[in-house]
């Protein structure tokens, strides 16, 4: 069963359901650390699941955004919900496989590229019975080779990529990037509580860019009465971008 959820930060909202997928926290932070571009940019985001990163950058930005999604039931769940918005004049979403990029006519063309992929390899647990679920955690359509391998053809000169990952990945991460030209620039470890281990990394990364990177201060979800005061802002909308 499909609910329309509100999304706080903005009025906007989003169709939801508990049998194929939910957005978390994860989207929410992507959405507000990458930087945006503006008016005349091009921004895709790739494992677009119900299109939750998508609406979340139309608050940020006047950009045209277009989400890729390979799964057809959540790709029609994000479209229904753009249109619930009336954002169809900014947003586009589409129904294809990231690993078929190369065979687009827009290559090189997008200033950001967003991205939420599946944060285990196929050993890297017991895969959901769930098929949705199953495909927004495990790699079954893609590997993190063919996020980057996708992300830096359709990246211009100095695109970026933003990408939010789990921490022990970020070895494979940089290195991948590294192969396909996007040198990381920025870097911010996110904490459930103060004193935790991180559990979530945001990832910034430059194509072509120079090796300078920045490791930004730690983001801590929770205090002790509740929500951070910085991730209360991106979830009430107080705040707009890290």
């Amino acid at each position: 069963m499909e609910r329309l959820d509100d999304l706080l930060t903005s009025g906007l909202h989003i169709i939801q359901s508990d049998e194929v997928f939910c957005f978390s926290l994860d989207a929410v932070l992507l959405a507000h650390f990458c930087t945006v571009p503006g008016a005349r940019g091009r921004i895709i985001d790739l494992c677009s699941g119900n299109g939750i990163v998508p609406l979340l950058l139309s608050t940020r930005t006047n950009a045209a955004i277009r989400g890729l999604e390979i799964q057809a039931r959540l790709a029609d769940m994000a479209l229904r919900s753009v249109q619930h918005n009336q954002l169809q004049h900014q947003i586009e979403m589409t129904e294809g496989d990231l690993r078929t990029v190369d065979q687009w006519p827009d290559l090189g063309t997008y200033h950001l590229v967003t991205v939420n992929p599946p944060y285990l390899a196929l050993d890297g647990g017991d895969v959901s019975d769930n098929r949705y679920l199953a495909g927004a955690r495990h790699e079954l359509d893609c590997t993190l080779s063919d996020v980057v391998r996708s992300a830096a053809l359709l990246l211009r000169p100095g695109g970026k990529l933003a990408m939010v990952h789990r921490p022990h990945r970020l070895a494979e991460i940089i290195l991948q990037m590294a192969d396909q030209q996007l040198q990381v620039k920025r870097l911010r470890f996110v904490h459930p509580r103060v004193h935790a281990e991180a559990n979530m990394v945001l990832i910034e990364a430059t194509k072509g860019g120079r090796s300078d990177l920045r490791l930004l201060p730690p983001l801590i979800v929770h205090d002790a009465s509740g929500y951070s005061a910085e991730v209360n802002g991106w979830l009430y909308g107080t705040k707009k971008g890290m």
